[in-house]
């Protein structure tokens, strides 16, 4: 009876938000609720009563624990006299984000003999007391196997903006989508014998923590994710006592304040939860990073050294390399056989992209089809195949997505190849005659060399947001990432795929789901997974692990211990490369470089930052009093006279030279020692010859754990006048033991 009750009041919360309304996010002053209010839902509920709106039917959350206010239905004449009350900081319309295994544990060094000894293997049944909360598309419980210790959902601010969820939507915390089990299962999925996708990738799948805890909150659906549904999700989870969250999503670049993950995030950060996020997928392109708060760990994507090789061989005898995970209808399937080469099946251009209803069935029937990639999901283009009654496909890219090659399940033989062999198939295509084509598989390959890449796909700085703030953090593992998923959904991901499997590797784009939605009605908001989506739940695998290491750590410091340790140099002993040129990679591209759990546990120091730290940043940034409010919850604010952004305490650097004045820039830095008491480090500086670099003291003694060193660093600009171009370097505190490396962005806006 109770669920009929919750199930009708939130069909009348949909219903209510007809009209003309619009949800709105309202932050308020904590320390102005009066005495006479019993709660902070009591005091949100009398505010809504105060404009004759009934509560019931038109408040969607109260927020209390990682921010302060409430979501609600609201009509254009009720902000300006919401505003006007000294109680509220600041009213914000509710926003729309996007949704941004077997090898990956070996790869990060969790399972290599050598070093699954004490260090990592003694912390898993520590880690028994770590929740990680993952925000995403719900859980399949199912496949839980008694981790799962809590699962809720978060729609009806979806509800007010979109009306109703979709007919076959799961309305509890289930998972129909599949990307929720798979980042929840990435993060601390328990150890499952010979799990594959169809026969690729066969393995032993584990989590990064196996022993952790899982709490699922869904506050993402079919329909799309909103920011009062995000911000209830992180409340609850802040509320309920998890120790990391990982969010495999994101919006644009915003101020803070406007935010909805950064304003929550604090809060849970300041409750010394450590917050993962993706740092999205629109790279290569620069200034694309996406979760830039200094608060969270900005995750980035690197490819793995497994790969799933495909070829297409032309009668000339060129066998051209791709990536496919096309299984094929059964073992007894026809060997591969040369068959007749379409490019262009269609009326139009439109048709090269195999979009829906392009192609000419007579044009492409029993034929292989050349389809380049843009637009529409690459599984989608190769079921658009498929329906017009194609026999296979080549998938190629164009200089947008360069030399990156993604591996799909797709429902019908297909190659997807890079750009310099996608456009000598379409230059073979475009000769005449009558081209032909032969596609081959070669199933699950391990070692590949070099590794990790930098995926092209992942998001680049600088940040737009505060430029002095270097982001990403650091890259993890988010290419052909094998781990759990939802029972009720294809490989693929399309409504016509019937088959079903336990695991699925994912790497990128689903299917596009376009709605329109009442917040803003002339921009339609489409859905695709985000590739960092995958590598976020790897970094909160690992901060978990940390977490048990060291349980009296900030989240600051366990995000310190990633960074400084992370390496930037591949399985050939070479720099990062960048996977959409081939060029190498530079720390927009990595941040601090690819995360190694083993020496993130002894990183020998951290750079911590508390609470007030990051009040004195967001007062460096201009930010008016209700402002800081709204993301702190904190009403005694007193902001210092001498701070700026660039003097937070992280440990990464970003320099930048904004007037040819200012051409002398001076950093300080605080080190806390977490290694042995008696420790002495040395600077070692890496800059490039347009800076020059001085670090005052050029060595930090320490005679106990705990104690803390600070360190002054110069930055002197040597470039010409009209010098633009971005220049990297580091700094790093050695002894014997450990390697303390900060990477350094150099900008300048001249």
């Amino acid at each position: 009876m109770e669920l009929l009750l919750l199930a009708s009041l939130l069909l009348a919360t949909a219903n209510a938000v007809g009209g003309n309304t619009t949800t709105y996010i309202v932050f308020l002053d904590p320390a102005r609720m009066p005495a006479v209010h019993a709660s902070p839902a009591h005091w949100h509920a009398s505010h809504l009563e105060s404009l004759s709106i009934d509560p019931a039917r038109h408040l969607l959350y109260s927020y209390s624990a990682a921010a302060h206010g409430f979501a609600a239905a609201l009509l254009p004449h009720h902000l300006p006299l919401l505003r006007g009350s000294p109680e509220v900081l600041q009213v914000v319309p509710d926003e729309v984000f996007q949704l941004h295994t077997t090898r990956t544990p070996e790869f990060l060094g969790l399972l290599t003999p050598a070093s699954y000894q004490p260090a990592i293997g003694n912390l898993e049944a520590a880690t028994h007391d770590v929740v990680i909360g993952v925000l995403d598309t719900g859980v399949w419980p199912d496949a839980c196997g008694r981790k799962l210790v809590g699962a809720r959902s978060f729609s009806r601010g979806l509800r007010a903006a979109n009306g109703v969820l979709g007919k076959t939507t799961f309305r509890s915390a289930r998972d129909r989508d599949g990307h929720g089990t798979h980042t929840a299962s990435t993060a601390a999925g328990a150890a499952v014998a010979n799990a594959s996708l169809l026969g690729y990738a066969t393995g032993t799948a584990r989590g990064m923590a196996p022993g952790a805890r899982v709490a699922a909150y869904k506050v993402c659906w079919p329909e799309g994710c909103l920011g009062s549904d995000i911000l209830a999700g992180i409340d609850a989870a802040v509320a309920d006592g998890v120790g990391v969250l990982s969010l495999s999503l994101g919006g644009g670049s915003a101020p803070y304040f406007r935010d909805t993950v950064a304003v929550g995030a604090f809060g849970a950060a300041a409750a010394g939860v450590f917050v993962s996020c993706s740092a999205g997928n629109s790279g290569p392109s620069a200034a694309t990073v996406s979760n830039s708060a200094p608060w969270v760990a900005t995750v980035g994507a690197g490819t793995l050294d497994r790969d799933f090789p495909a070829y297409v061989t032309l009668p000339t005898g060129a066998r051209l390399a791709g990536v496919s995970l096309y299984a094929g209808p059964s073992s007894s399937s026809p060997r591969p056989a040369m068959l007749p080469l379409v490019y262009g099946g269609g009326r139009d251009n439109a048709s090269k992209l195999c979009l829906s209803g392009t192609l000419d069935p007579a044009a492409v029937r029993g034929k292989i089809v050349l389809c380049d990639r843009g637009v529409n999901a690459r599984v989608e283009k190769g079921a658009v195949v498929k329906a017009a009654g194609g026999a296979g496909m080549v998938l190629a890219n164009t200089a947008a997505s360069g030399e990156e090659l993604v591996a799909d399940s797709h429902l019908l033989p297909a190659v997807a190849v890079g750009r310099t062999v996608g456009d000598k198939v379409r230059e073979y295509a475009a000769r005449g005659g009558r081209p032909m084509a032969m596609l081959s598989f070669g199933g699950t390959v391990l070692g590949v060399r070099p590794s990790p890449v930098v995926a092209a796909f992942s998001s680049r700085g600088p940040n737009t947001v505060v430029p002095e703030i270097l982001k990403p953090d650091m890259i993890g593992p988010g290419v052909n990432i094998l781990a759990g998923w939802s029972g009720v959904v294809g490989p693929t991901g399309l409504a016509k795929d019937g088959r079903r499997t336990n695991f699925n590797i994912i790497s990128g784009e689903r299917p596009t789901v376009t709605i329109r939605i009442k917040l803003f009605p002339a921009y339609p908001w489409i859905m695709c997974l985000s590739w960092t989506s995958m590598s976020c739940p790897h970094i909160s695998g690992v901060a978990a692990l940390l977490k048990a290491a060291h349980p009296n750590w900030s989240p600051a410091a366990i995000k310190s211990a990633l960074m400084t340790t992370a390496y930037t140099v591949d399985n050939t002993n070479s720099s990062l490369r960048d996977a959409a040129d081939g060029s190498l990679a530079n720390a927009f591209a990595y941040g601090a470089g690819h995360v190694d759990p083993q020496k993130a546990l002894s990183p020998g120091l951290v750079y911590d930052i508390s609470t007030n730290d990051y009040v004195a940043f967001l007062c460096s940034l201009d930010y008016s009093l209700p402002h800081i409010q709204v993301i702190t919850k904190m009403s005694n604010i007193s902001c210092p006279k001498k701070f700026r952004p660039g003097d937070l305490n992280y440990p990464s650097f970003s320099v930048v030279f904004k007037q040819k004045s200012k051409r002398i820039l001076r950093f300080r830095r605080e080190v806390t020692n977490v290694g042995p008491a008696a420790s002495v480090y040395n600077v070692k500086v890496t800059s490039p010859e347009s800076v020059s670099v001085t670090v005052t003291p050029a060595k930090l003694t320490f005679n106990k754990v705990g104690q803390k060193q600070r360190y002054y660093v110069t930055f002197a600009s040597k470039a010409a006048q009209n010098h633009t171009k971005p220049d990297f370097g580091w700094i790093s505190w050695v002894n014997q033991e450990h390697v303390v490396r900060s990477p350094v962005a150099f900008t300048w806006k001249m």
